[in-house]
């Protein structure tokens, strides 16, 4: 049982990525799925969370408007669009899932760089 992150890497200012995280061993349609980060020196913090069959969504402040997460149920994978980019979203980034009754399970990581 695992998440994988992927589609991390170093991007310049006002660029986009698109994170992925893709579960192994059980399926994510029961679970509420969430991207956190830590950025460097500092605690992890909520990016973004999706309801389990996607039709509650929540941003944290700071990625309103430039953040987009989205679910693939068959697919197994849950997806984070990062426009706009800036400094300010250096971080390691992680995927949890969560559901009720349910273990709690999170990815190892993908790490995000922005810089000129």
């Amino acid at each position: 049982v695992q998440l994988v992150e992927s589609g991390g890497g170093l991007v310049h200012p006002g660029g986009s990525l698109t994170l992925s995280c893709t579960a192994y061993g059980f399926a994510i349609s029961r679970y509420s799925m969430s991207w956190y980060r830590q950025p460097p020196g500092k605690e992890r913090e909520l990016v973004a969370s999706i309801s389990s069959a996607g039709g509650s969504i929540d941003y944290a402040d700071q990625v309103k408007g430039r953040f987009a997460i989205s679910r693939d149920n068959a697919k197994n994978a849950v997806y984070l669009q990062m426009n706009t980019l800036q400094s300010d979203d250096t971080a390691l980034y992680f995927c949890k899932a969560r559901g009720p009754g349910r273990p709690t399970y999170w990815g190892q990581g993908t790490q995000v760089t922005v810089s000129s």
